[in-house]
C-alpha cells in the first residue's frame, strides 16, 4: 500500500504554482483543526505580485491564505486550482 501521507516538514518551504504555472510564493506554514486534524489552509511566504490578482483571504497579520480544498497536487510543487481561489 502506498503512503498518501505528506509530513508537515515535506511542505513548509515547497513552491505554490497554479496548474497553468504561475507561481504564487512558498508554503510558510499549514492551519488545520486541532480536534479533527483537518487542514483548512496554507500559509503563503514570499507572494509573489500576481497572487495580488485572487480573491484569497488574508490574516489581520497580512498573512496569505490558501484554503486546502484548492490543492490538487503536492509533489516537487503544491499545485493548486486557480479556478478555486477566484
Amino acid at each position: 500500500m502506498q503512503n498518501d501521507k505528506n509530513p508537515f516538514k515535506a511542505i513548509v518551504g515547497k513552491m505554490i504554482v497554479t496548474k497553468e504555472g504561475k507561481r504564487l510564493g512558498f508554503v510558510r506554514d499549514i492551519t488545520f483543526e486541532t480536534k479533527s486534524g483537518e487542514l483548512i489552509s496554507l500559509i503563503v511566504k514570499d507572494s509573489t505580485p500576481y497572487i495580488k490578482n485572487l480573491n484569497l483571504e488574508i490574516t489581520n497579520s497580512n498573512e496569505i491564505l490558501i484554503p486546502y480544498s484548492a490543492i490538487i497536487a503536492i509533489g516537487d510543487f503544491v499545485i493548486v486550482s486557480e479556478e478555486d481561489l477566484i
